[in-house]
């Protein structure tokens, strides 16, 4: 029997110093975020004044985590020209900075030269990894979950690299 995956917010809740996030794919398909990415597609934008509008209880959540002194990064490898799912994700980044994260951008060309864990990551610590799967039409296929330094090396060798290359968001345009 495989272990338990802990929750997400149980992870982040155990973070010690850093939580950093590795996304990799030019789109996502993930059943949360249908109606906000059809309401971007007519037209809708965050009002950067409106704070309380923005994605609850993610922001909430990060907000937390930052608060407590744990470092939150987030590096997005992306295919130029961006995919309209980037564009979106894109336009709403700036709710993520406000949080608290930090944000970075890197081209996909940029990133040949990195060796790269084959899913998505969260790595807590520098220690544990909850690796996020997707379907080939980037439905969530559930996560998994690895505590063997191994691992947590490869990940954070693959994040440090690709944070070094990635260009910070406020320099980034699509």
């Amino acid at each position: 029997m495989p272990p338990k995956v802990p929750t997400f917010a149980e992870q982040l809740a155990a973070a010690r110093s850093s939580a950093v996030h590795l996304e990799m794919r030019d789109s996502y398909s993930v059943a949360k975020e249908t109606g906000p990415f059809a309401a971007w597609r007519d037209g809708f934008r965050h009002d950067p004044d409106d704070r309380t509008s923005w994605w609850r209880p993610w922001l909430t959540l990060i907000e937390e985590t930052v608060a407590r002194g744990v470092e939150v990064r987030r590096v997005r490898i992306v295919s130029e020209p961006v995919s309209e799912y980037i564009r979106f994700e894109y336009s709403g980044t700036f709710t993520n900075i406000a949080a608290g994260e930090q944000i970075r951008w890197l081209p996909r060309r940029q990133a040949s030269h990195i060796a790269l864990p084959g899913n998505d990551f969260w790595l807590f610590d520098s220690e544990s990894v909850r690796f996020n799967h997707f379907t080939g039409d980037g439905e969530s296929a559930g996560p998994s979950f690895s505590d063997d330094p191994a691992v947590a090396l490869l990940c954070a060798t693959a994040f440090e690299a690709a944070w070094e290359r990635a260009v910070p968001h406020e320099n980034y345009t699509v």
